[in-house]
């Protein structure tokens, strides 16, 4: 009889359907992004969407910063992008902050303010965590962020923050003048904070994951899976194709250098998330910001992660495989 018992209970398990990977086993991650501004938070989403393995993007929240045509305008490219994955339905899209943290934060208690939808949402979904944190990333201002660690404090226990902005050691940088108010908020929140540096001109930051138009051509051009409608790219023309639409991107932006290239800055921070050892990464005590400056403060206890030396060729490599394997014919 006992015998018998032993093998009821080898055959039970054995016919158990193997155990393949949950929505609980990826990393749940939120992007903040200023789609509109240049070309690179296209392709940080794109990254992330193309990684459903590894990812579960639990929604996109916009802000505004120069020249991103408004929240809206913001707000459109980043739905462009959803669209052309056949997303728009599935992961949620709210608007953010246009002005900045200081100016907003009078209101933060009111009924309405601005960038009430994209704060409540980083509240909500950040509460909704039991097991390890969500993890934001922000590729714009800090705004979003800094308000939502505002109006909920307990948030900061359930996050994780990485951010793609700073030249750090070095002063000012696209993503941190758009707000400079938000990000002593943001650091001394308690919340676990990194940034991903881009430090121009330099080797070691992200301005340093950079591609050719002829690159993007040839690995991008007619790749990507087909939307079931096409969108209207923000510089005229149709497309259903992610592929085709960077392409597009490429050809309207300004390179720089010889060759002449693009950095795909925020993407390189997506894919760090994906695999540490794209990046090296060090802990300091956390330093604050003085207008555009950071000061050091060696005796801080607290302390932040500053990523910097990115892998380009390994990162580039992963955005161009994920678009041949995702590719429809």
């Amino acid at each position: 009889m006992k015998r018998f018992g032993f093998f009821l209970l080898v055959l039970v398990t054995a016919c158990q359907p193997v155990k393949r990977q949950t929505e609980t086993s990826k990393i749940k991650i939120l992007i903040d992004s200023d789609a509109n501004n240049e070309l690179d938070d296209q392709h940080a989403l794109a990254y992330a969407f193309l990684n459903s393995e590894v990812f579960d993007v639990v929604g996109v929240t916009v802000n505004n910063t120069r020249n991103g045509g408004g929240i809206q305008g913001q707000y459109d490219e980043a739905l462009r992008i959803l669209k052309l994955f056949n997303l728009e339905n599935t992961i949620p899209l709210l608007k953010g902050a246009e002005k900045n943290y200081a100016e907003i934060l009078p209101q933060i208690n009111d009924s309405v303010f601005d960038g009430k939808p994209a704060v409540d949402f980083i509240i909500s979904e950040a509460m909704k965590t039991d097991t390890g944190k969500l993890v934001l990333i922000p590729v714009g201002k800090l705004t979003n962020i800094a308000l939502a660690l505002k109006k909920e404090p307990a948030i900061a226990g359930k996050i994780r923050i990485v951010w793609l902005g700073s030249n750090y050691p070095g002063p000012g940088e696209y993503n941190l003048d758009n707000d400079t108010t938000s990000v002593n908020p943001v650091i001394e929140s308690g919340a676990p904070f990194e940034m991903v540096t881009v430090r121009y001109g330099e080797p070691s930051g992200t301005a340093a994951v950079v591609v050719t138009r002829e690159e993007i051509i040839d690995a991008m051009k007619e790749k990507g899976p087909v939307s079931h409608e096409e969108i209207t790219g923000r510089h005229g023309g149709t497309f259903n194709r992610f592929g085709n639409y960077s392409v597009n991107l490429f050809e309207n932006a300004e390179m720089h250098g010889n060759p002449p290239t693009r950095a795909l800055f925020d993407m390189a921070a997506v894919a760090i998330v994906k695999n540490p050892e794209w990046a090296s990464k060090k802990e300091i005590p956390a330093p604050r910001l003085n207008g555009i400056d950071w000061v050091d403060r060696p005796e801080n206890k607290s302390t932040i992660t500053i990523w910097e030396n990115f892998n380009r060729e390994a990162i580039i490599k992963d955005l161009f495989s994920l678009m041949q394997k995702a590719t429809v014919k």
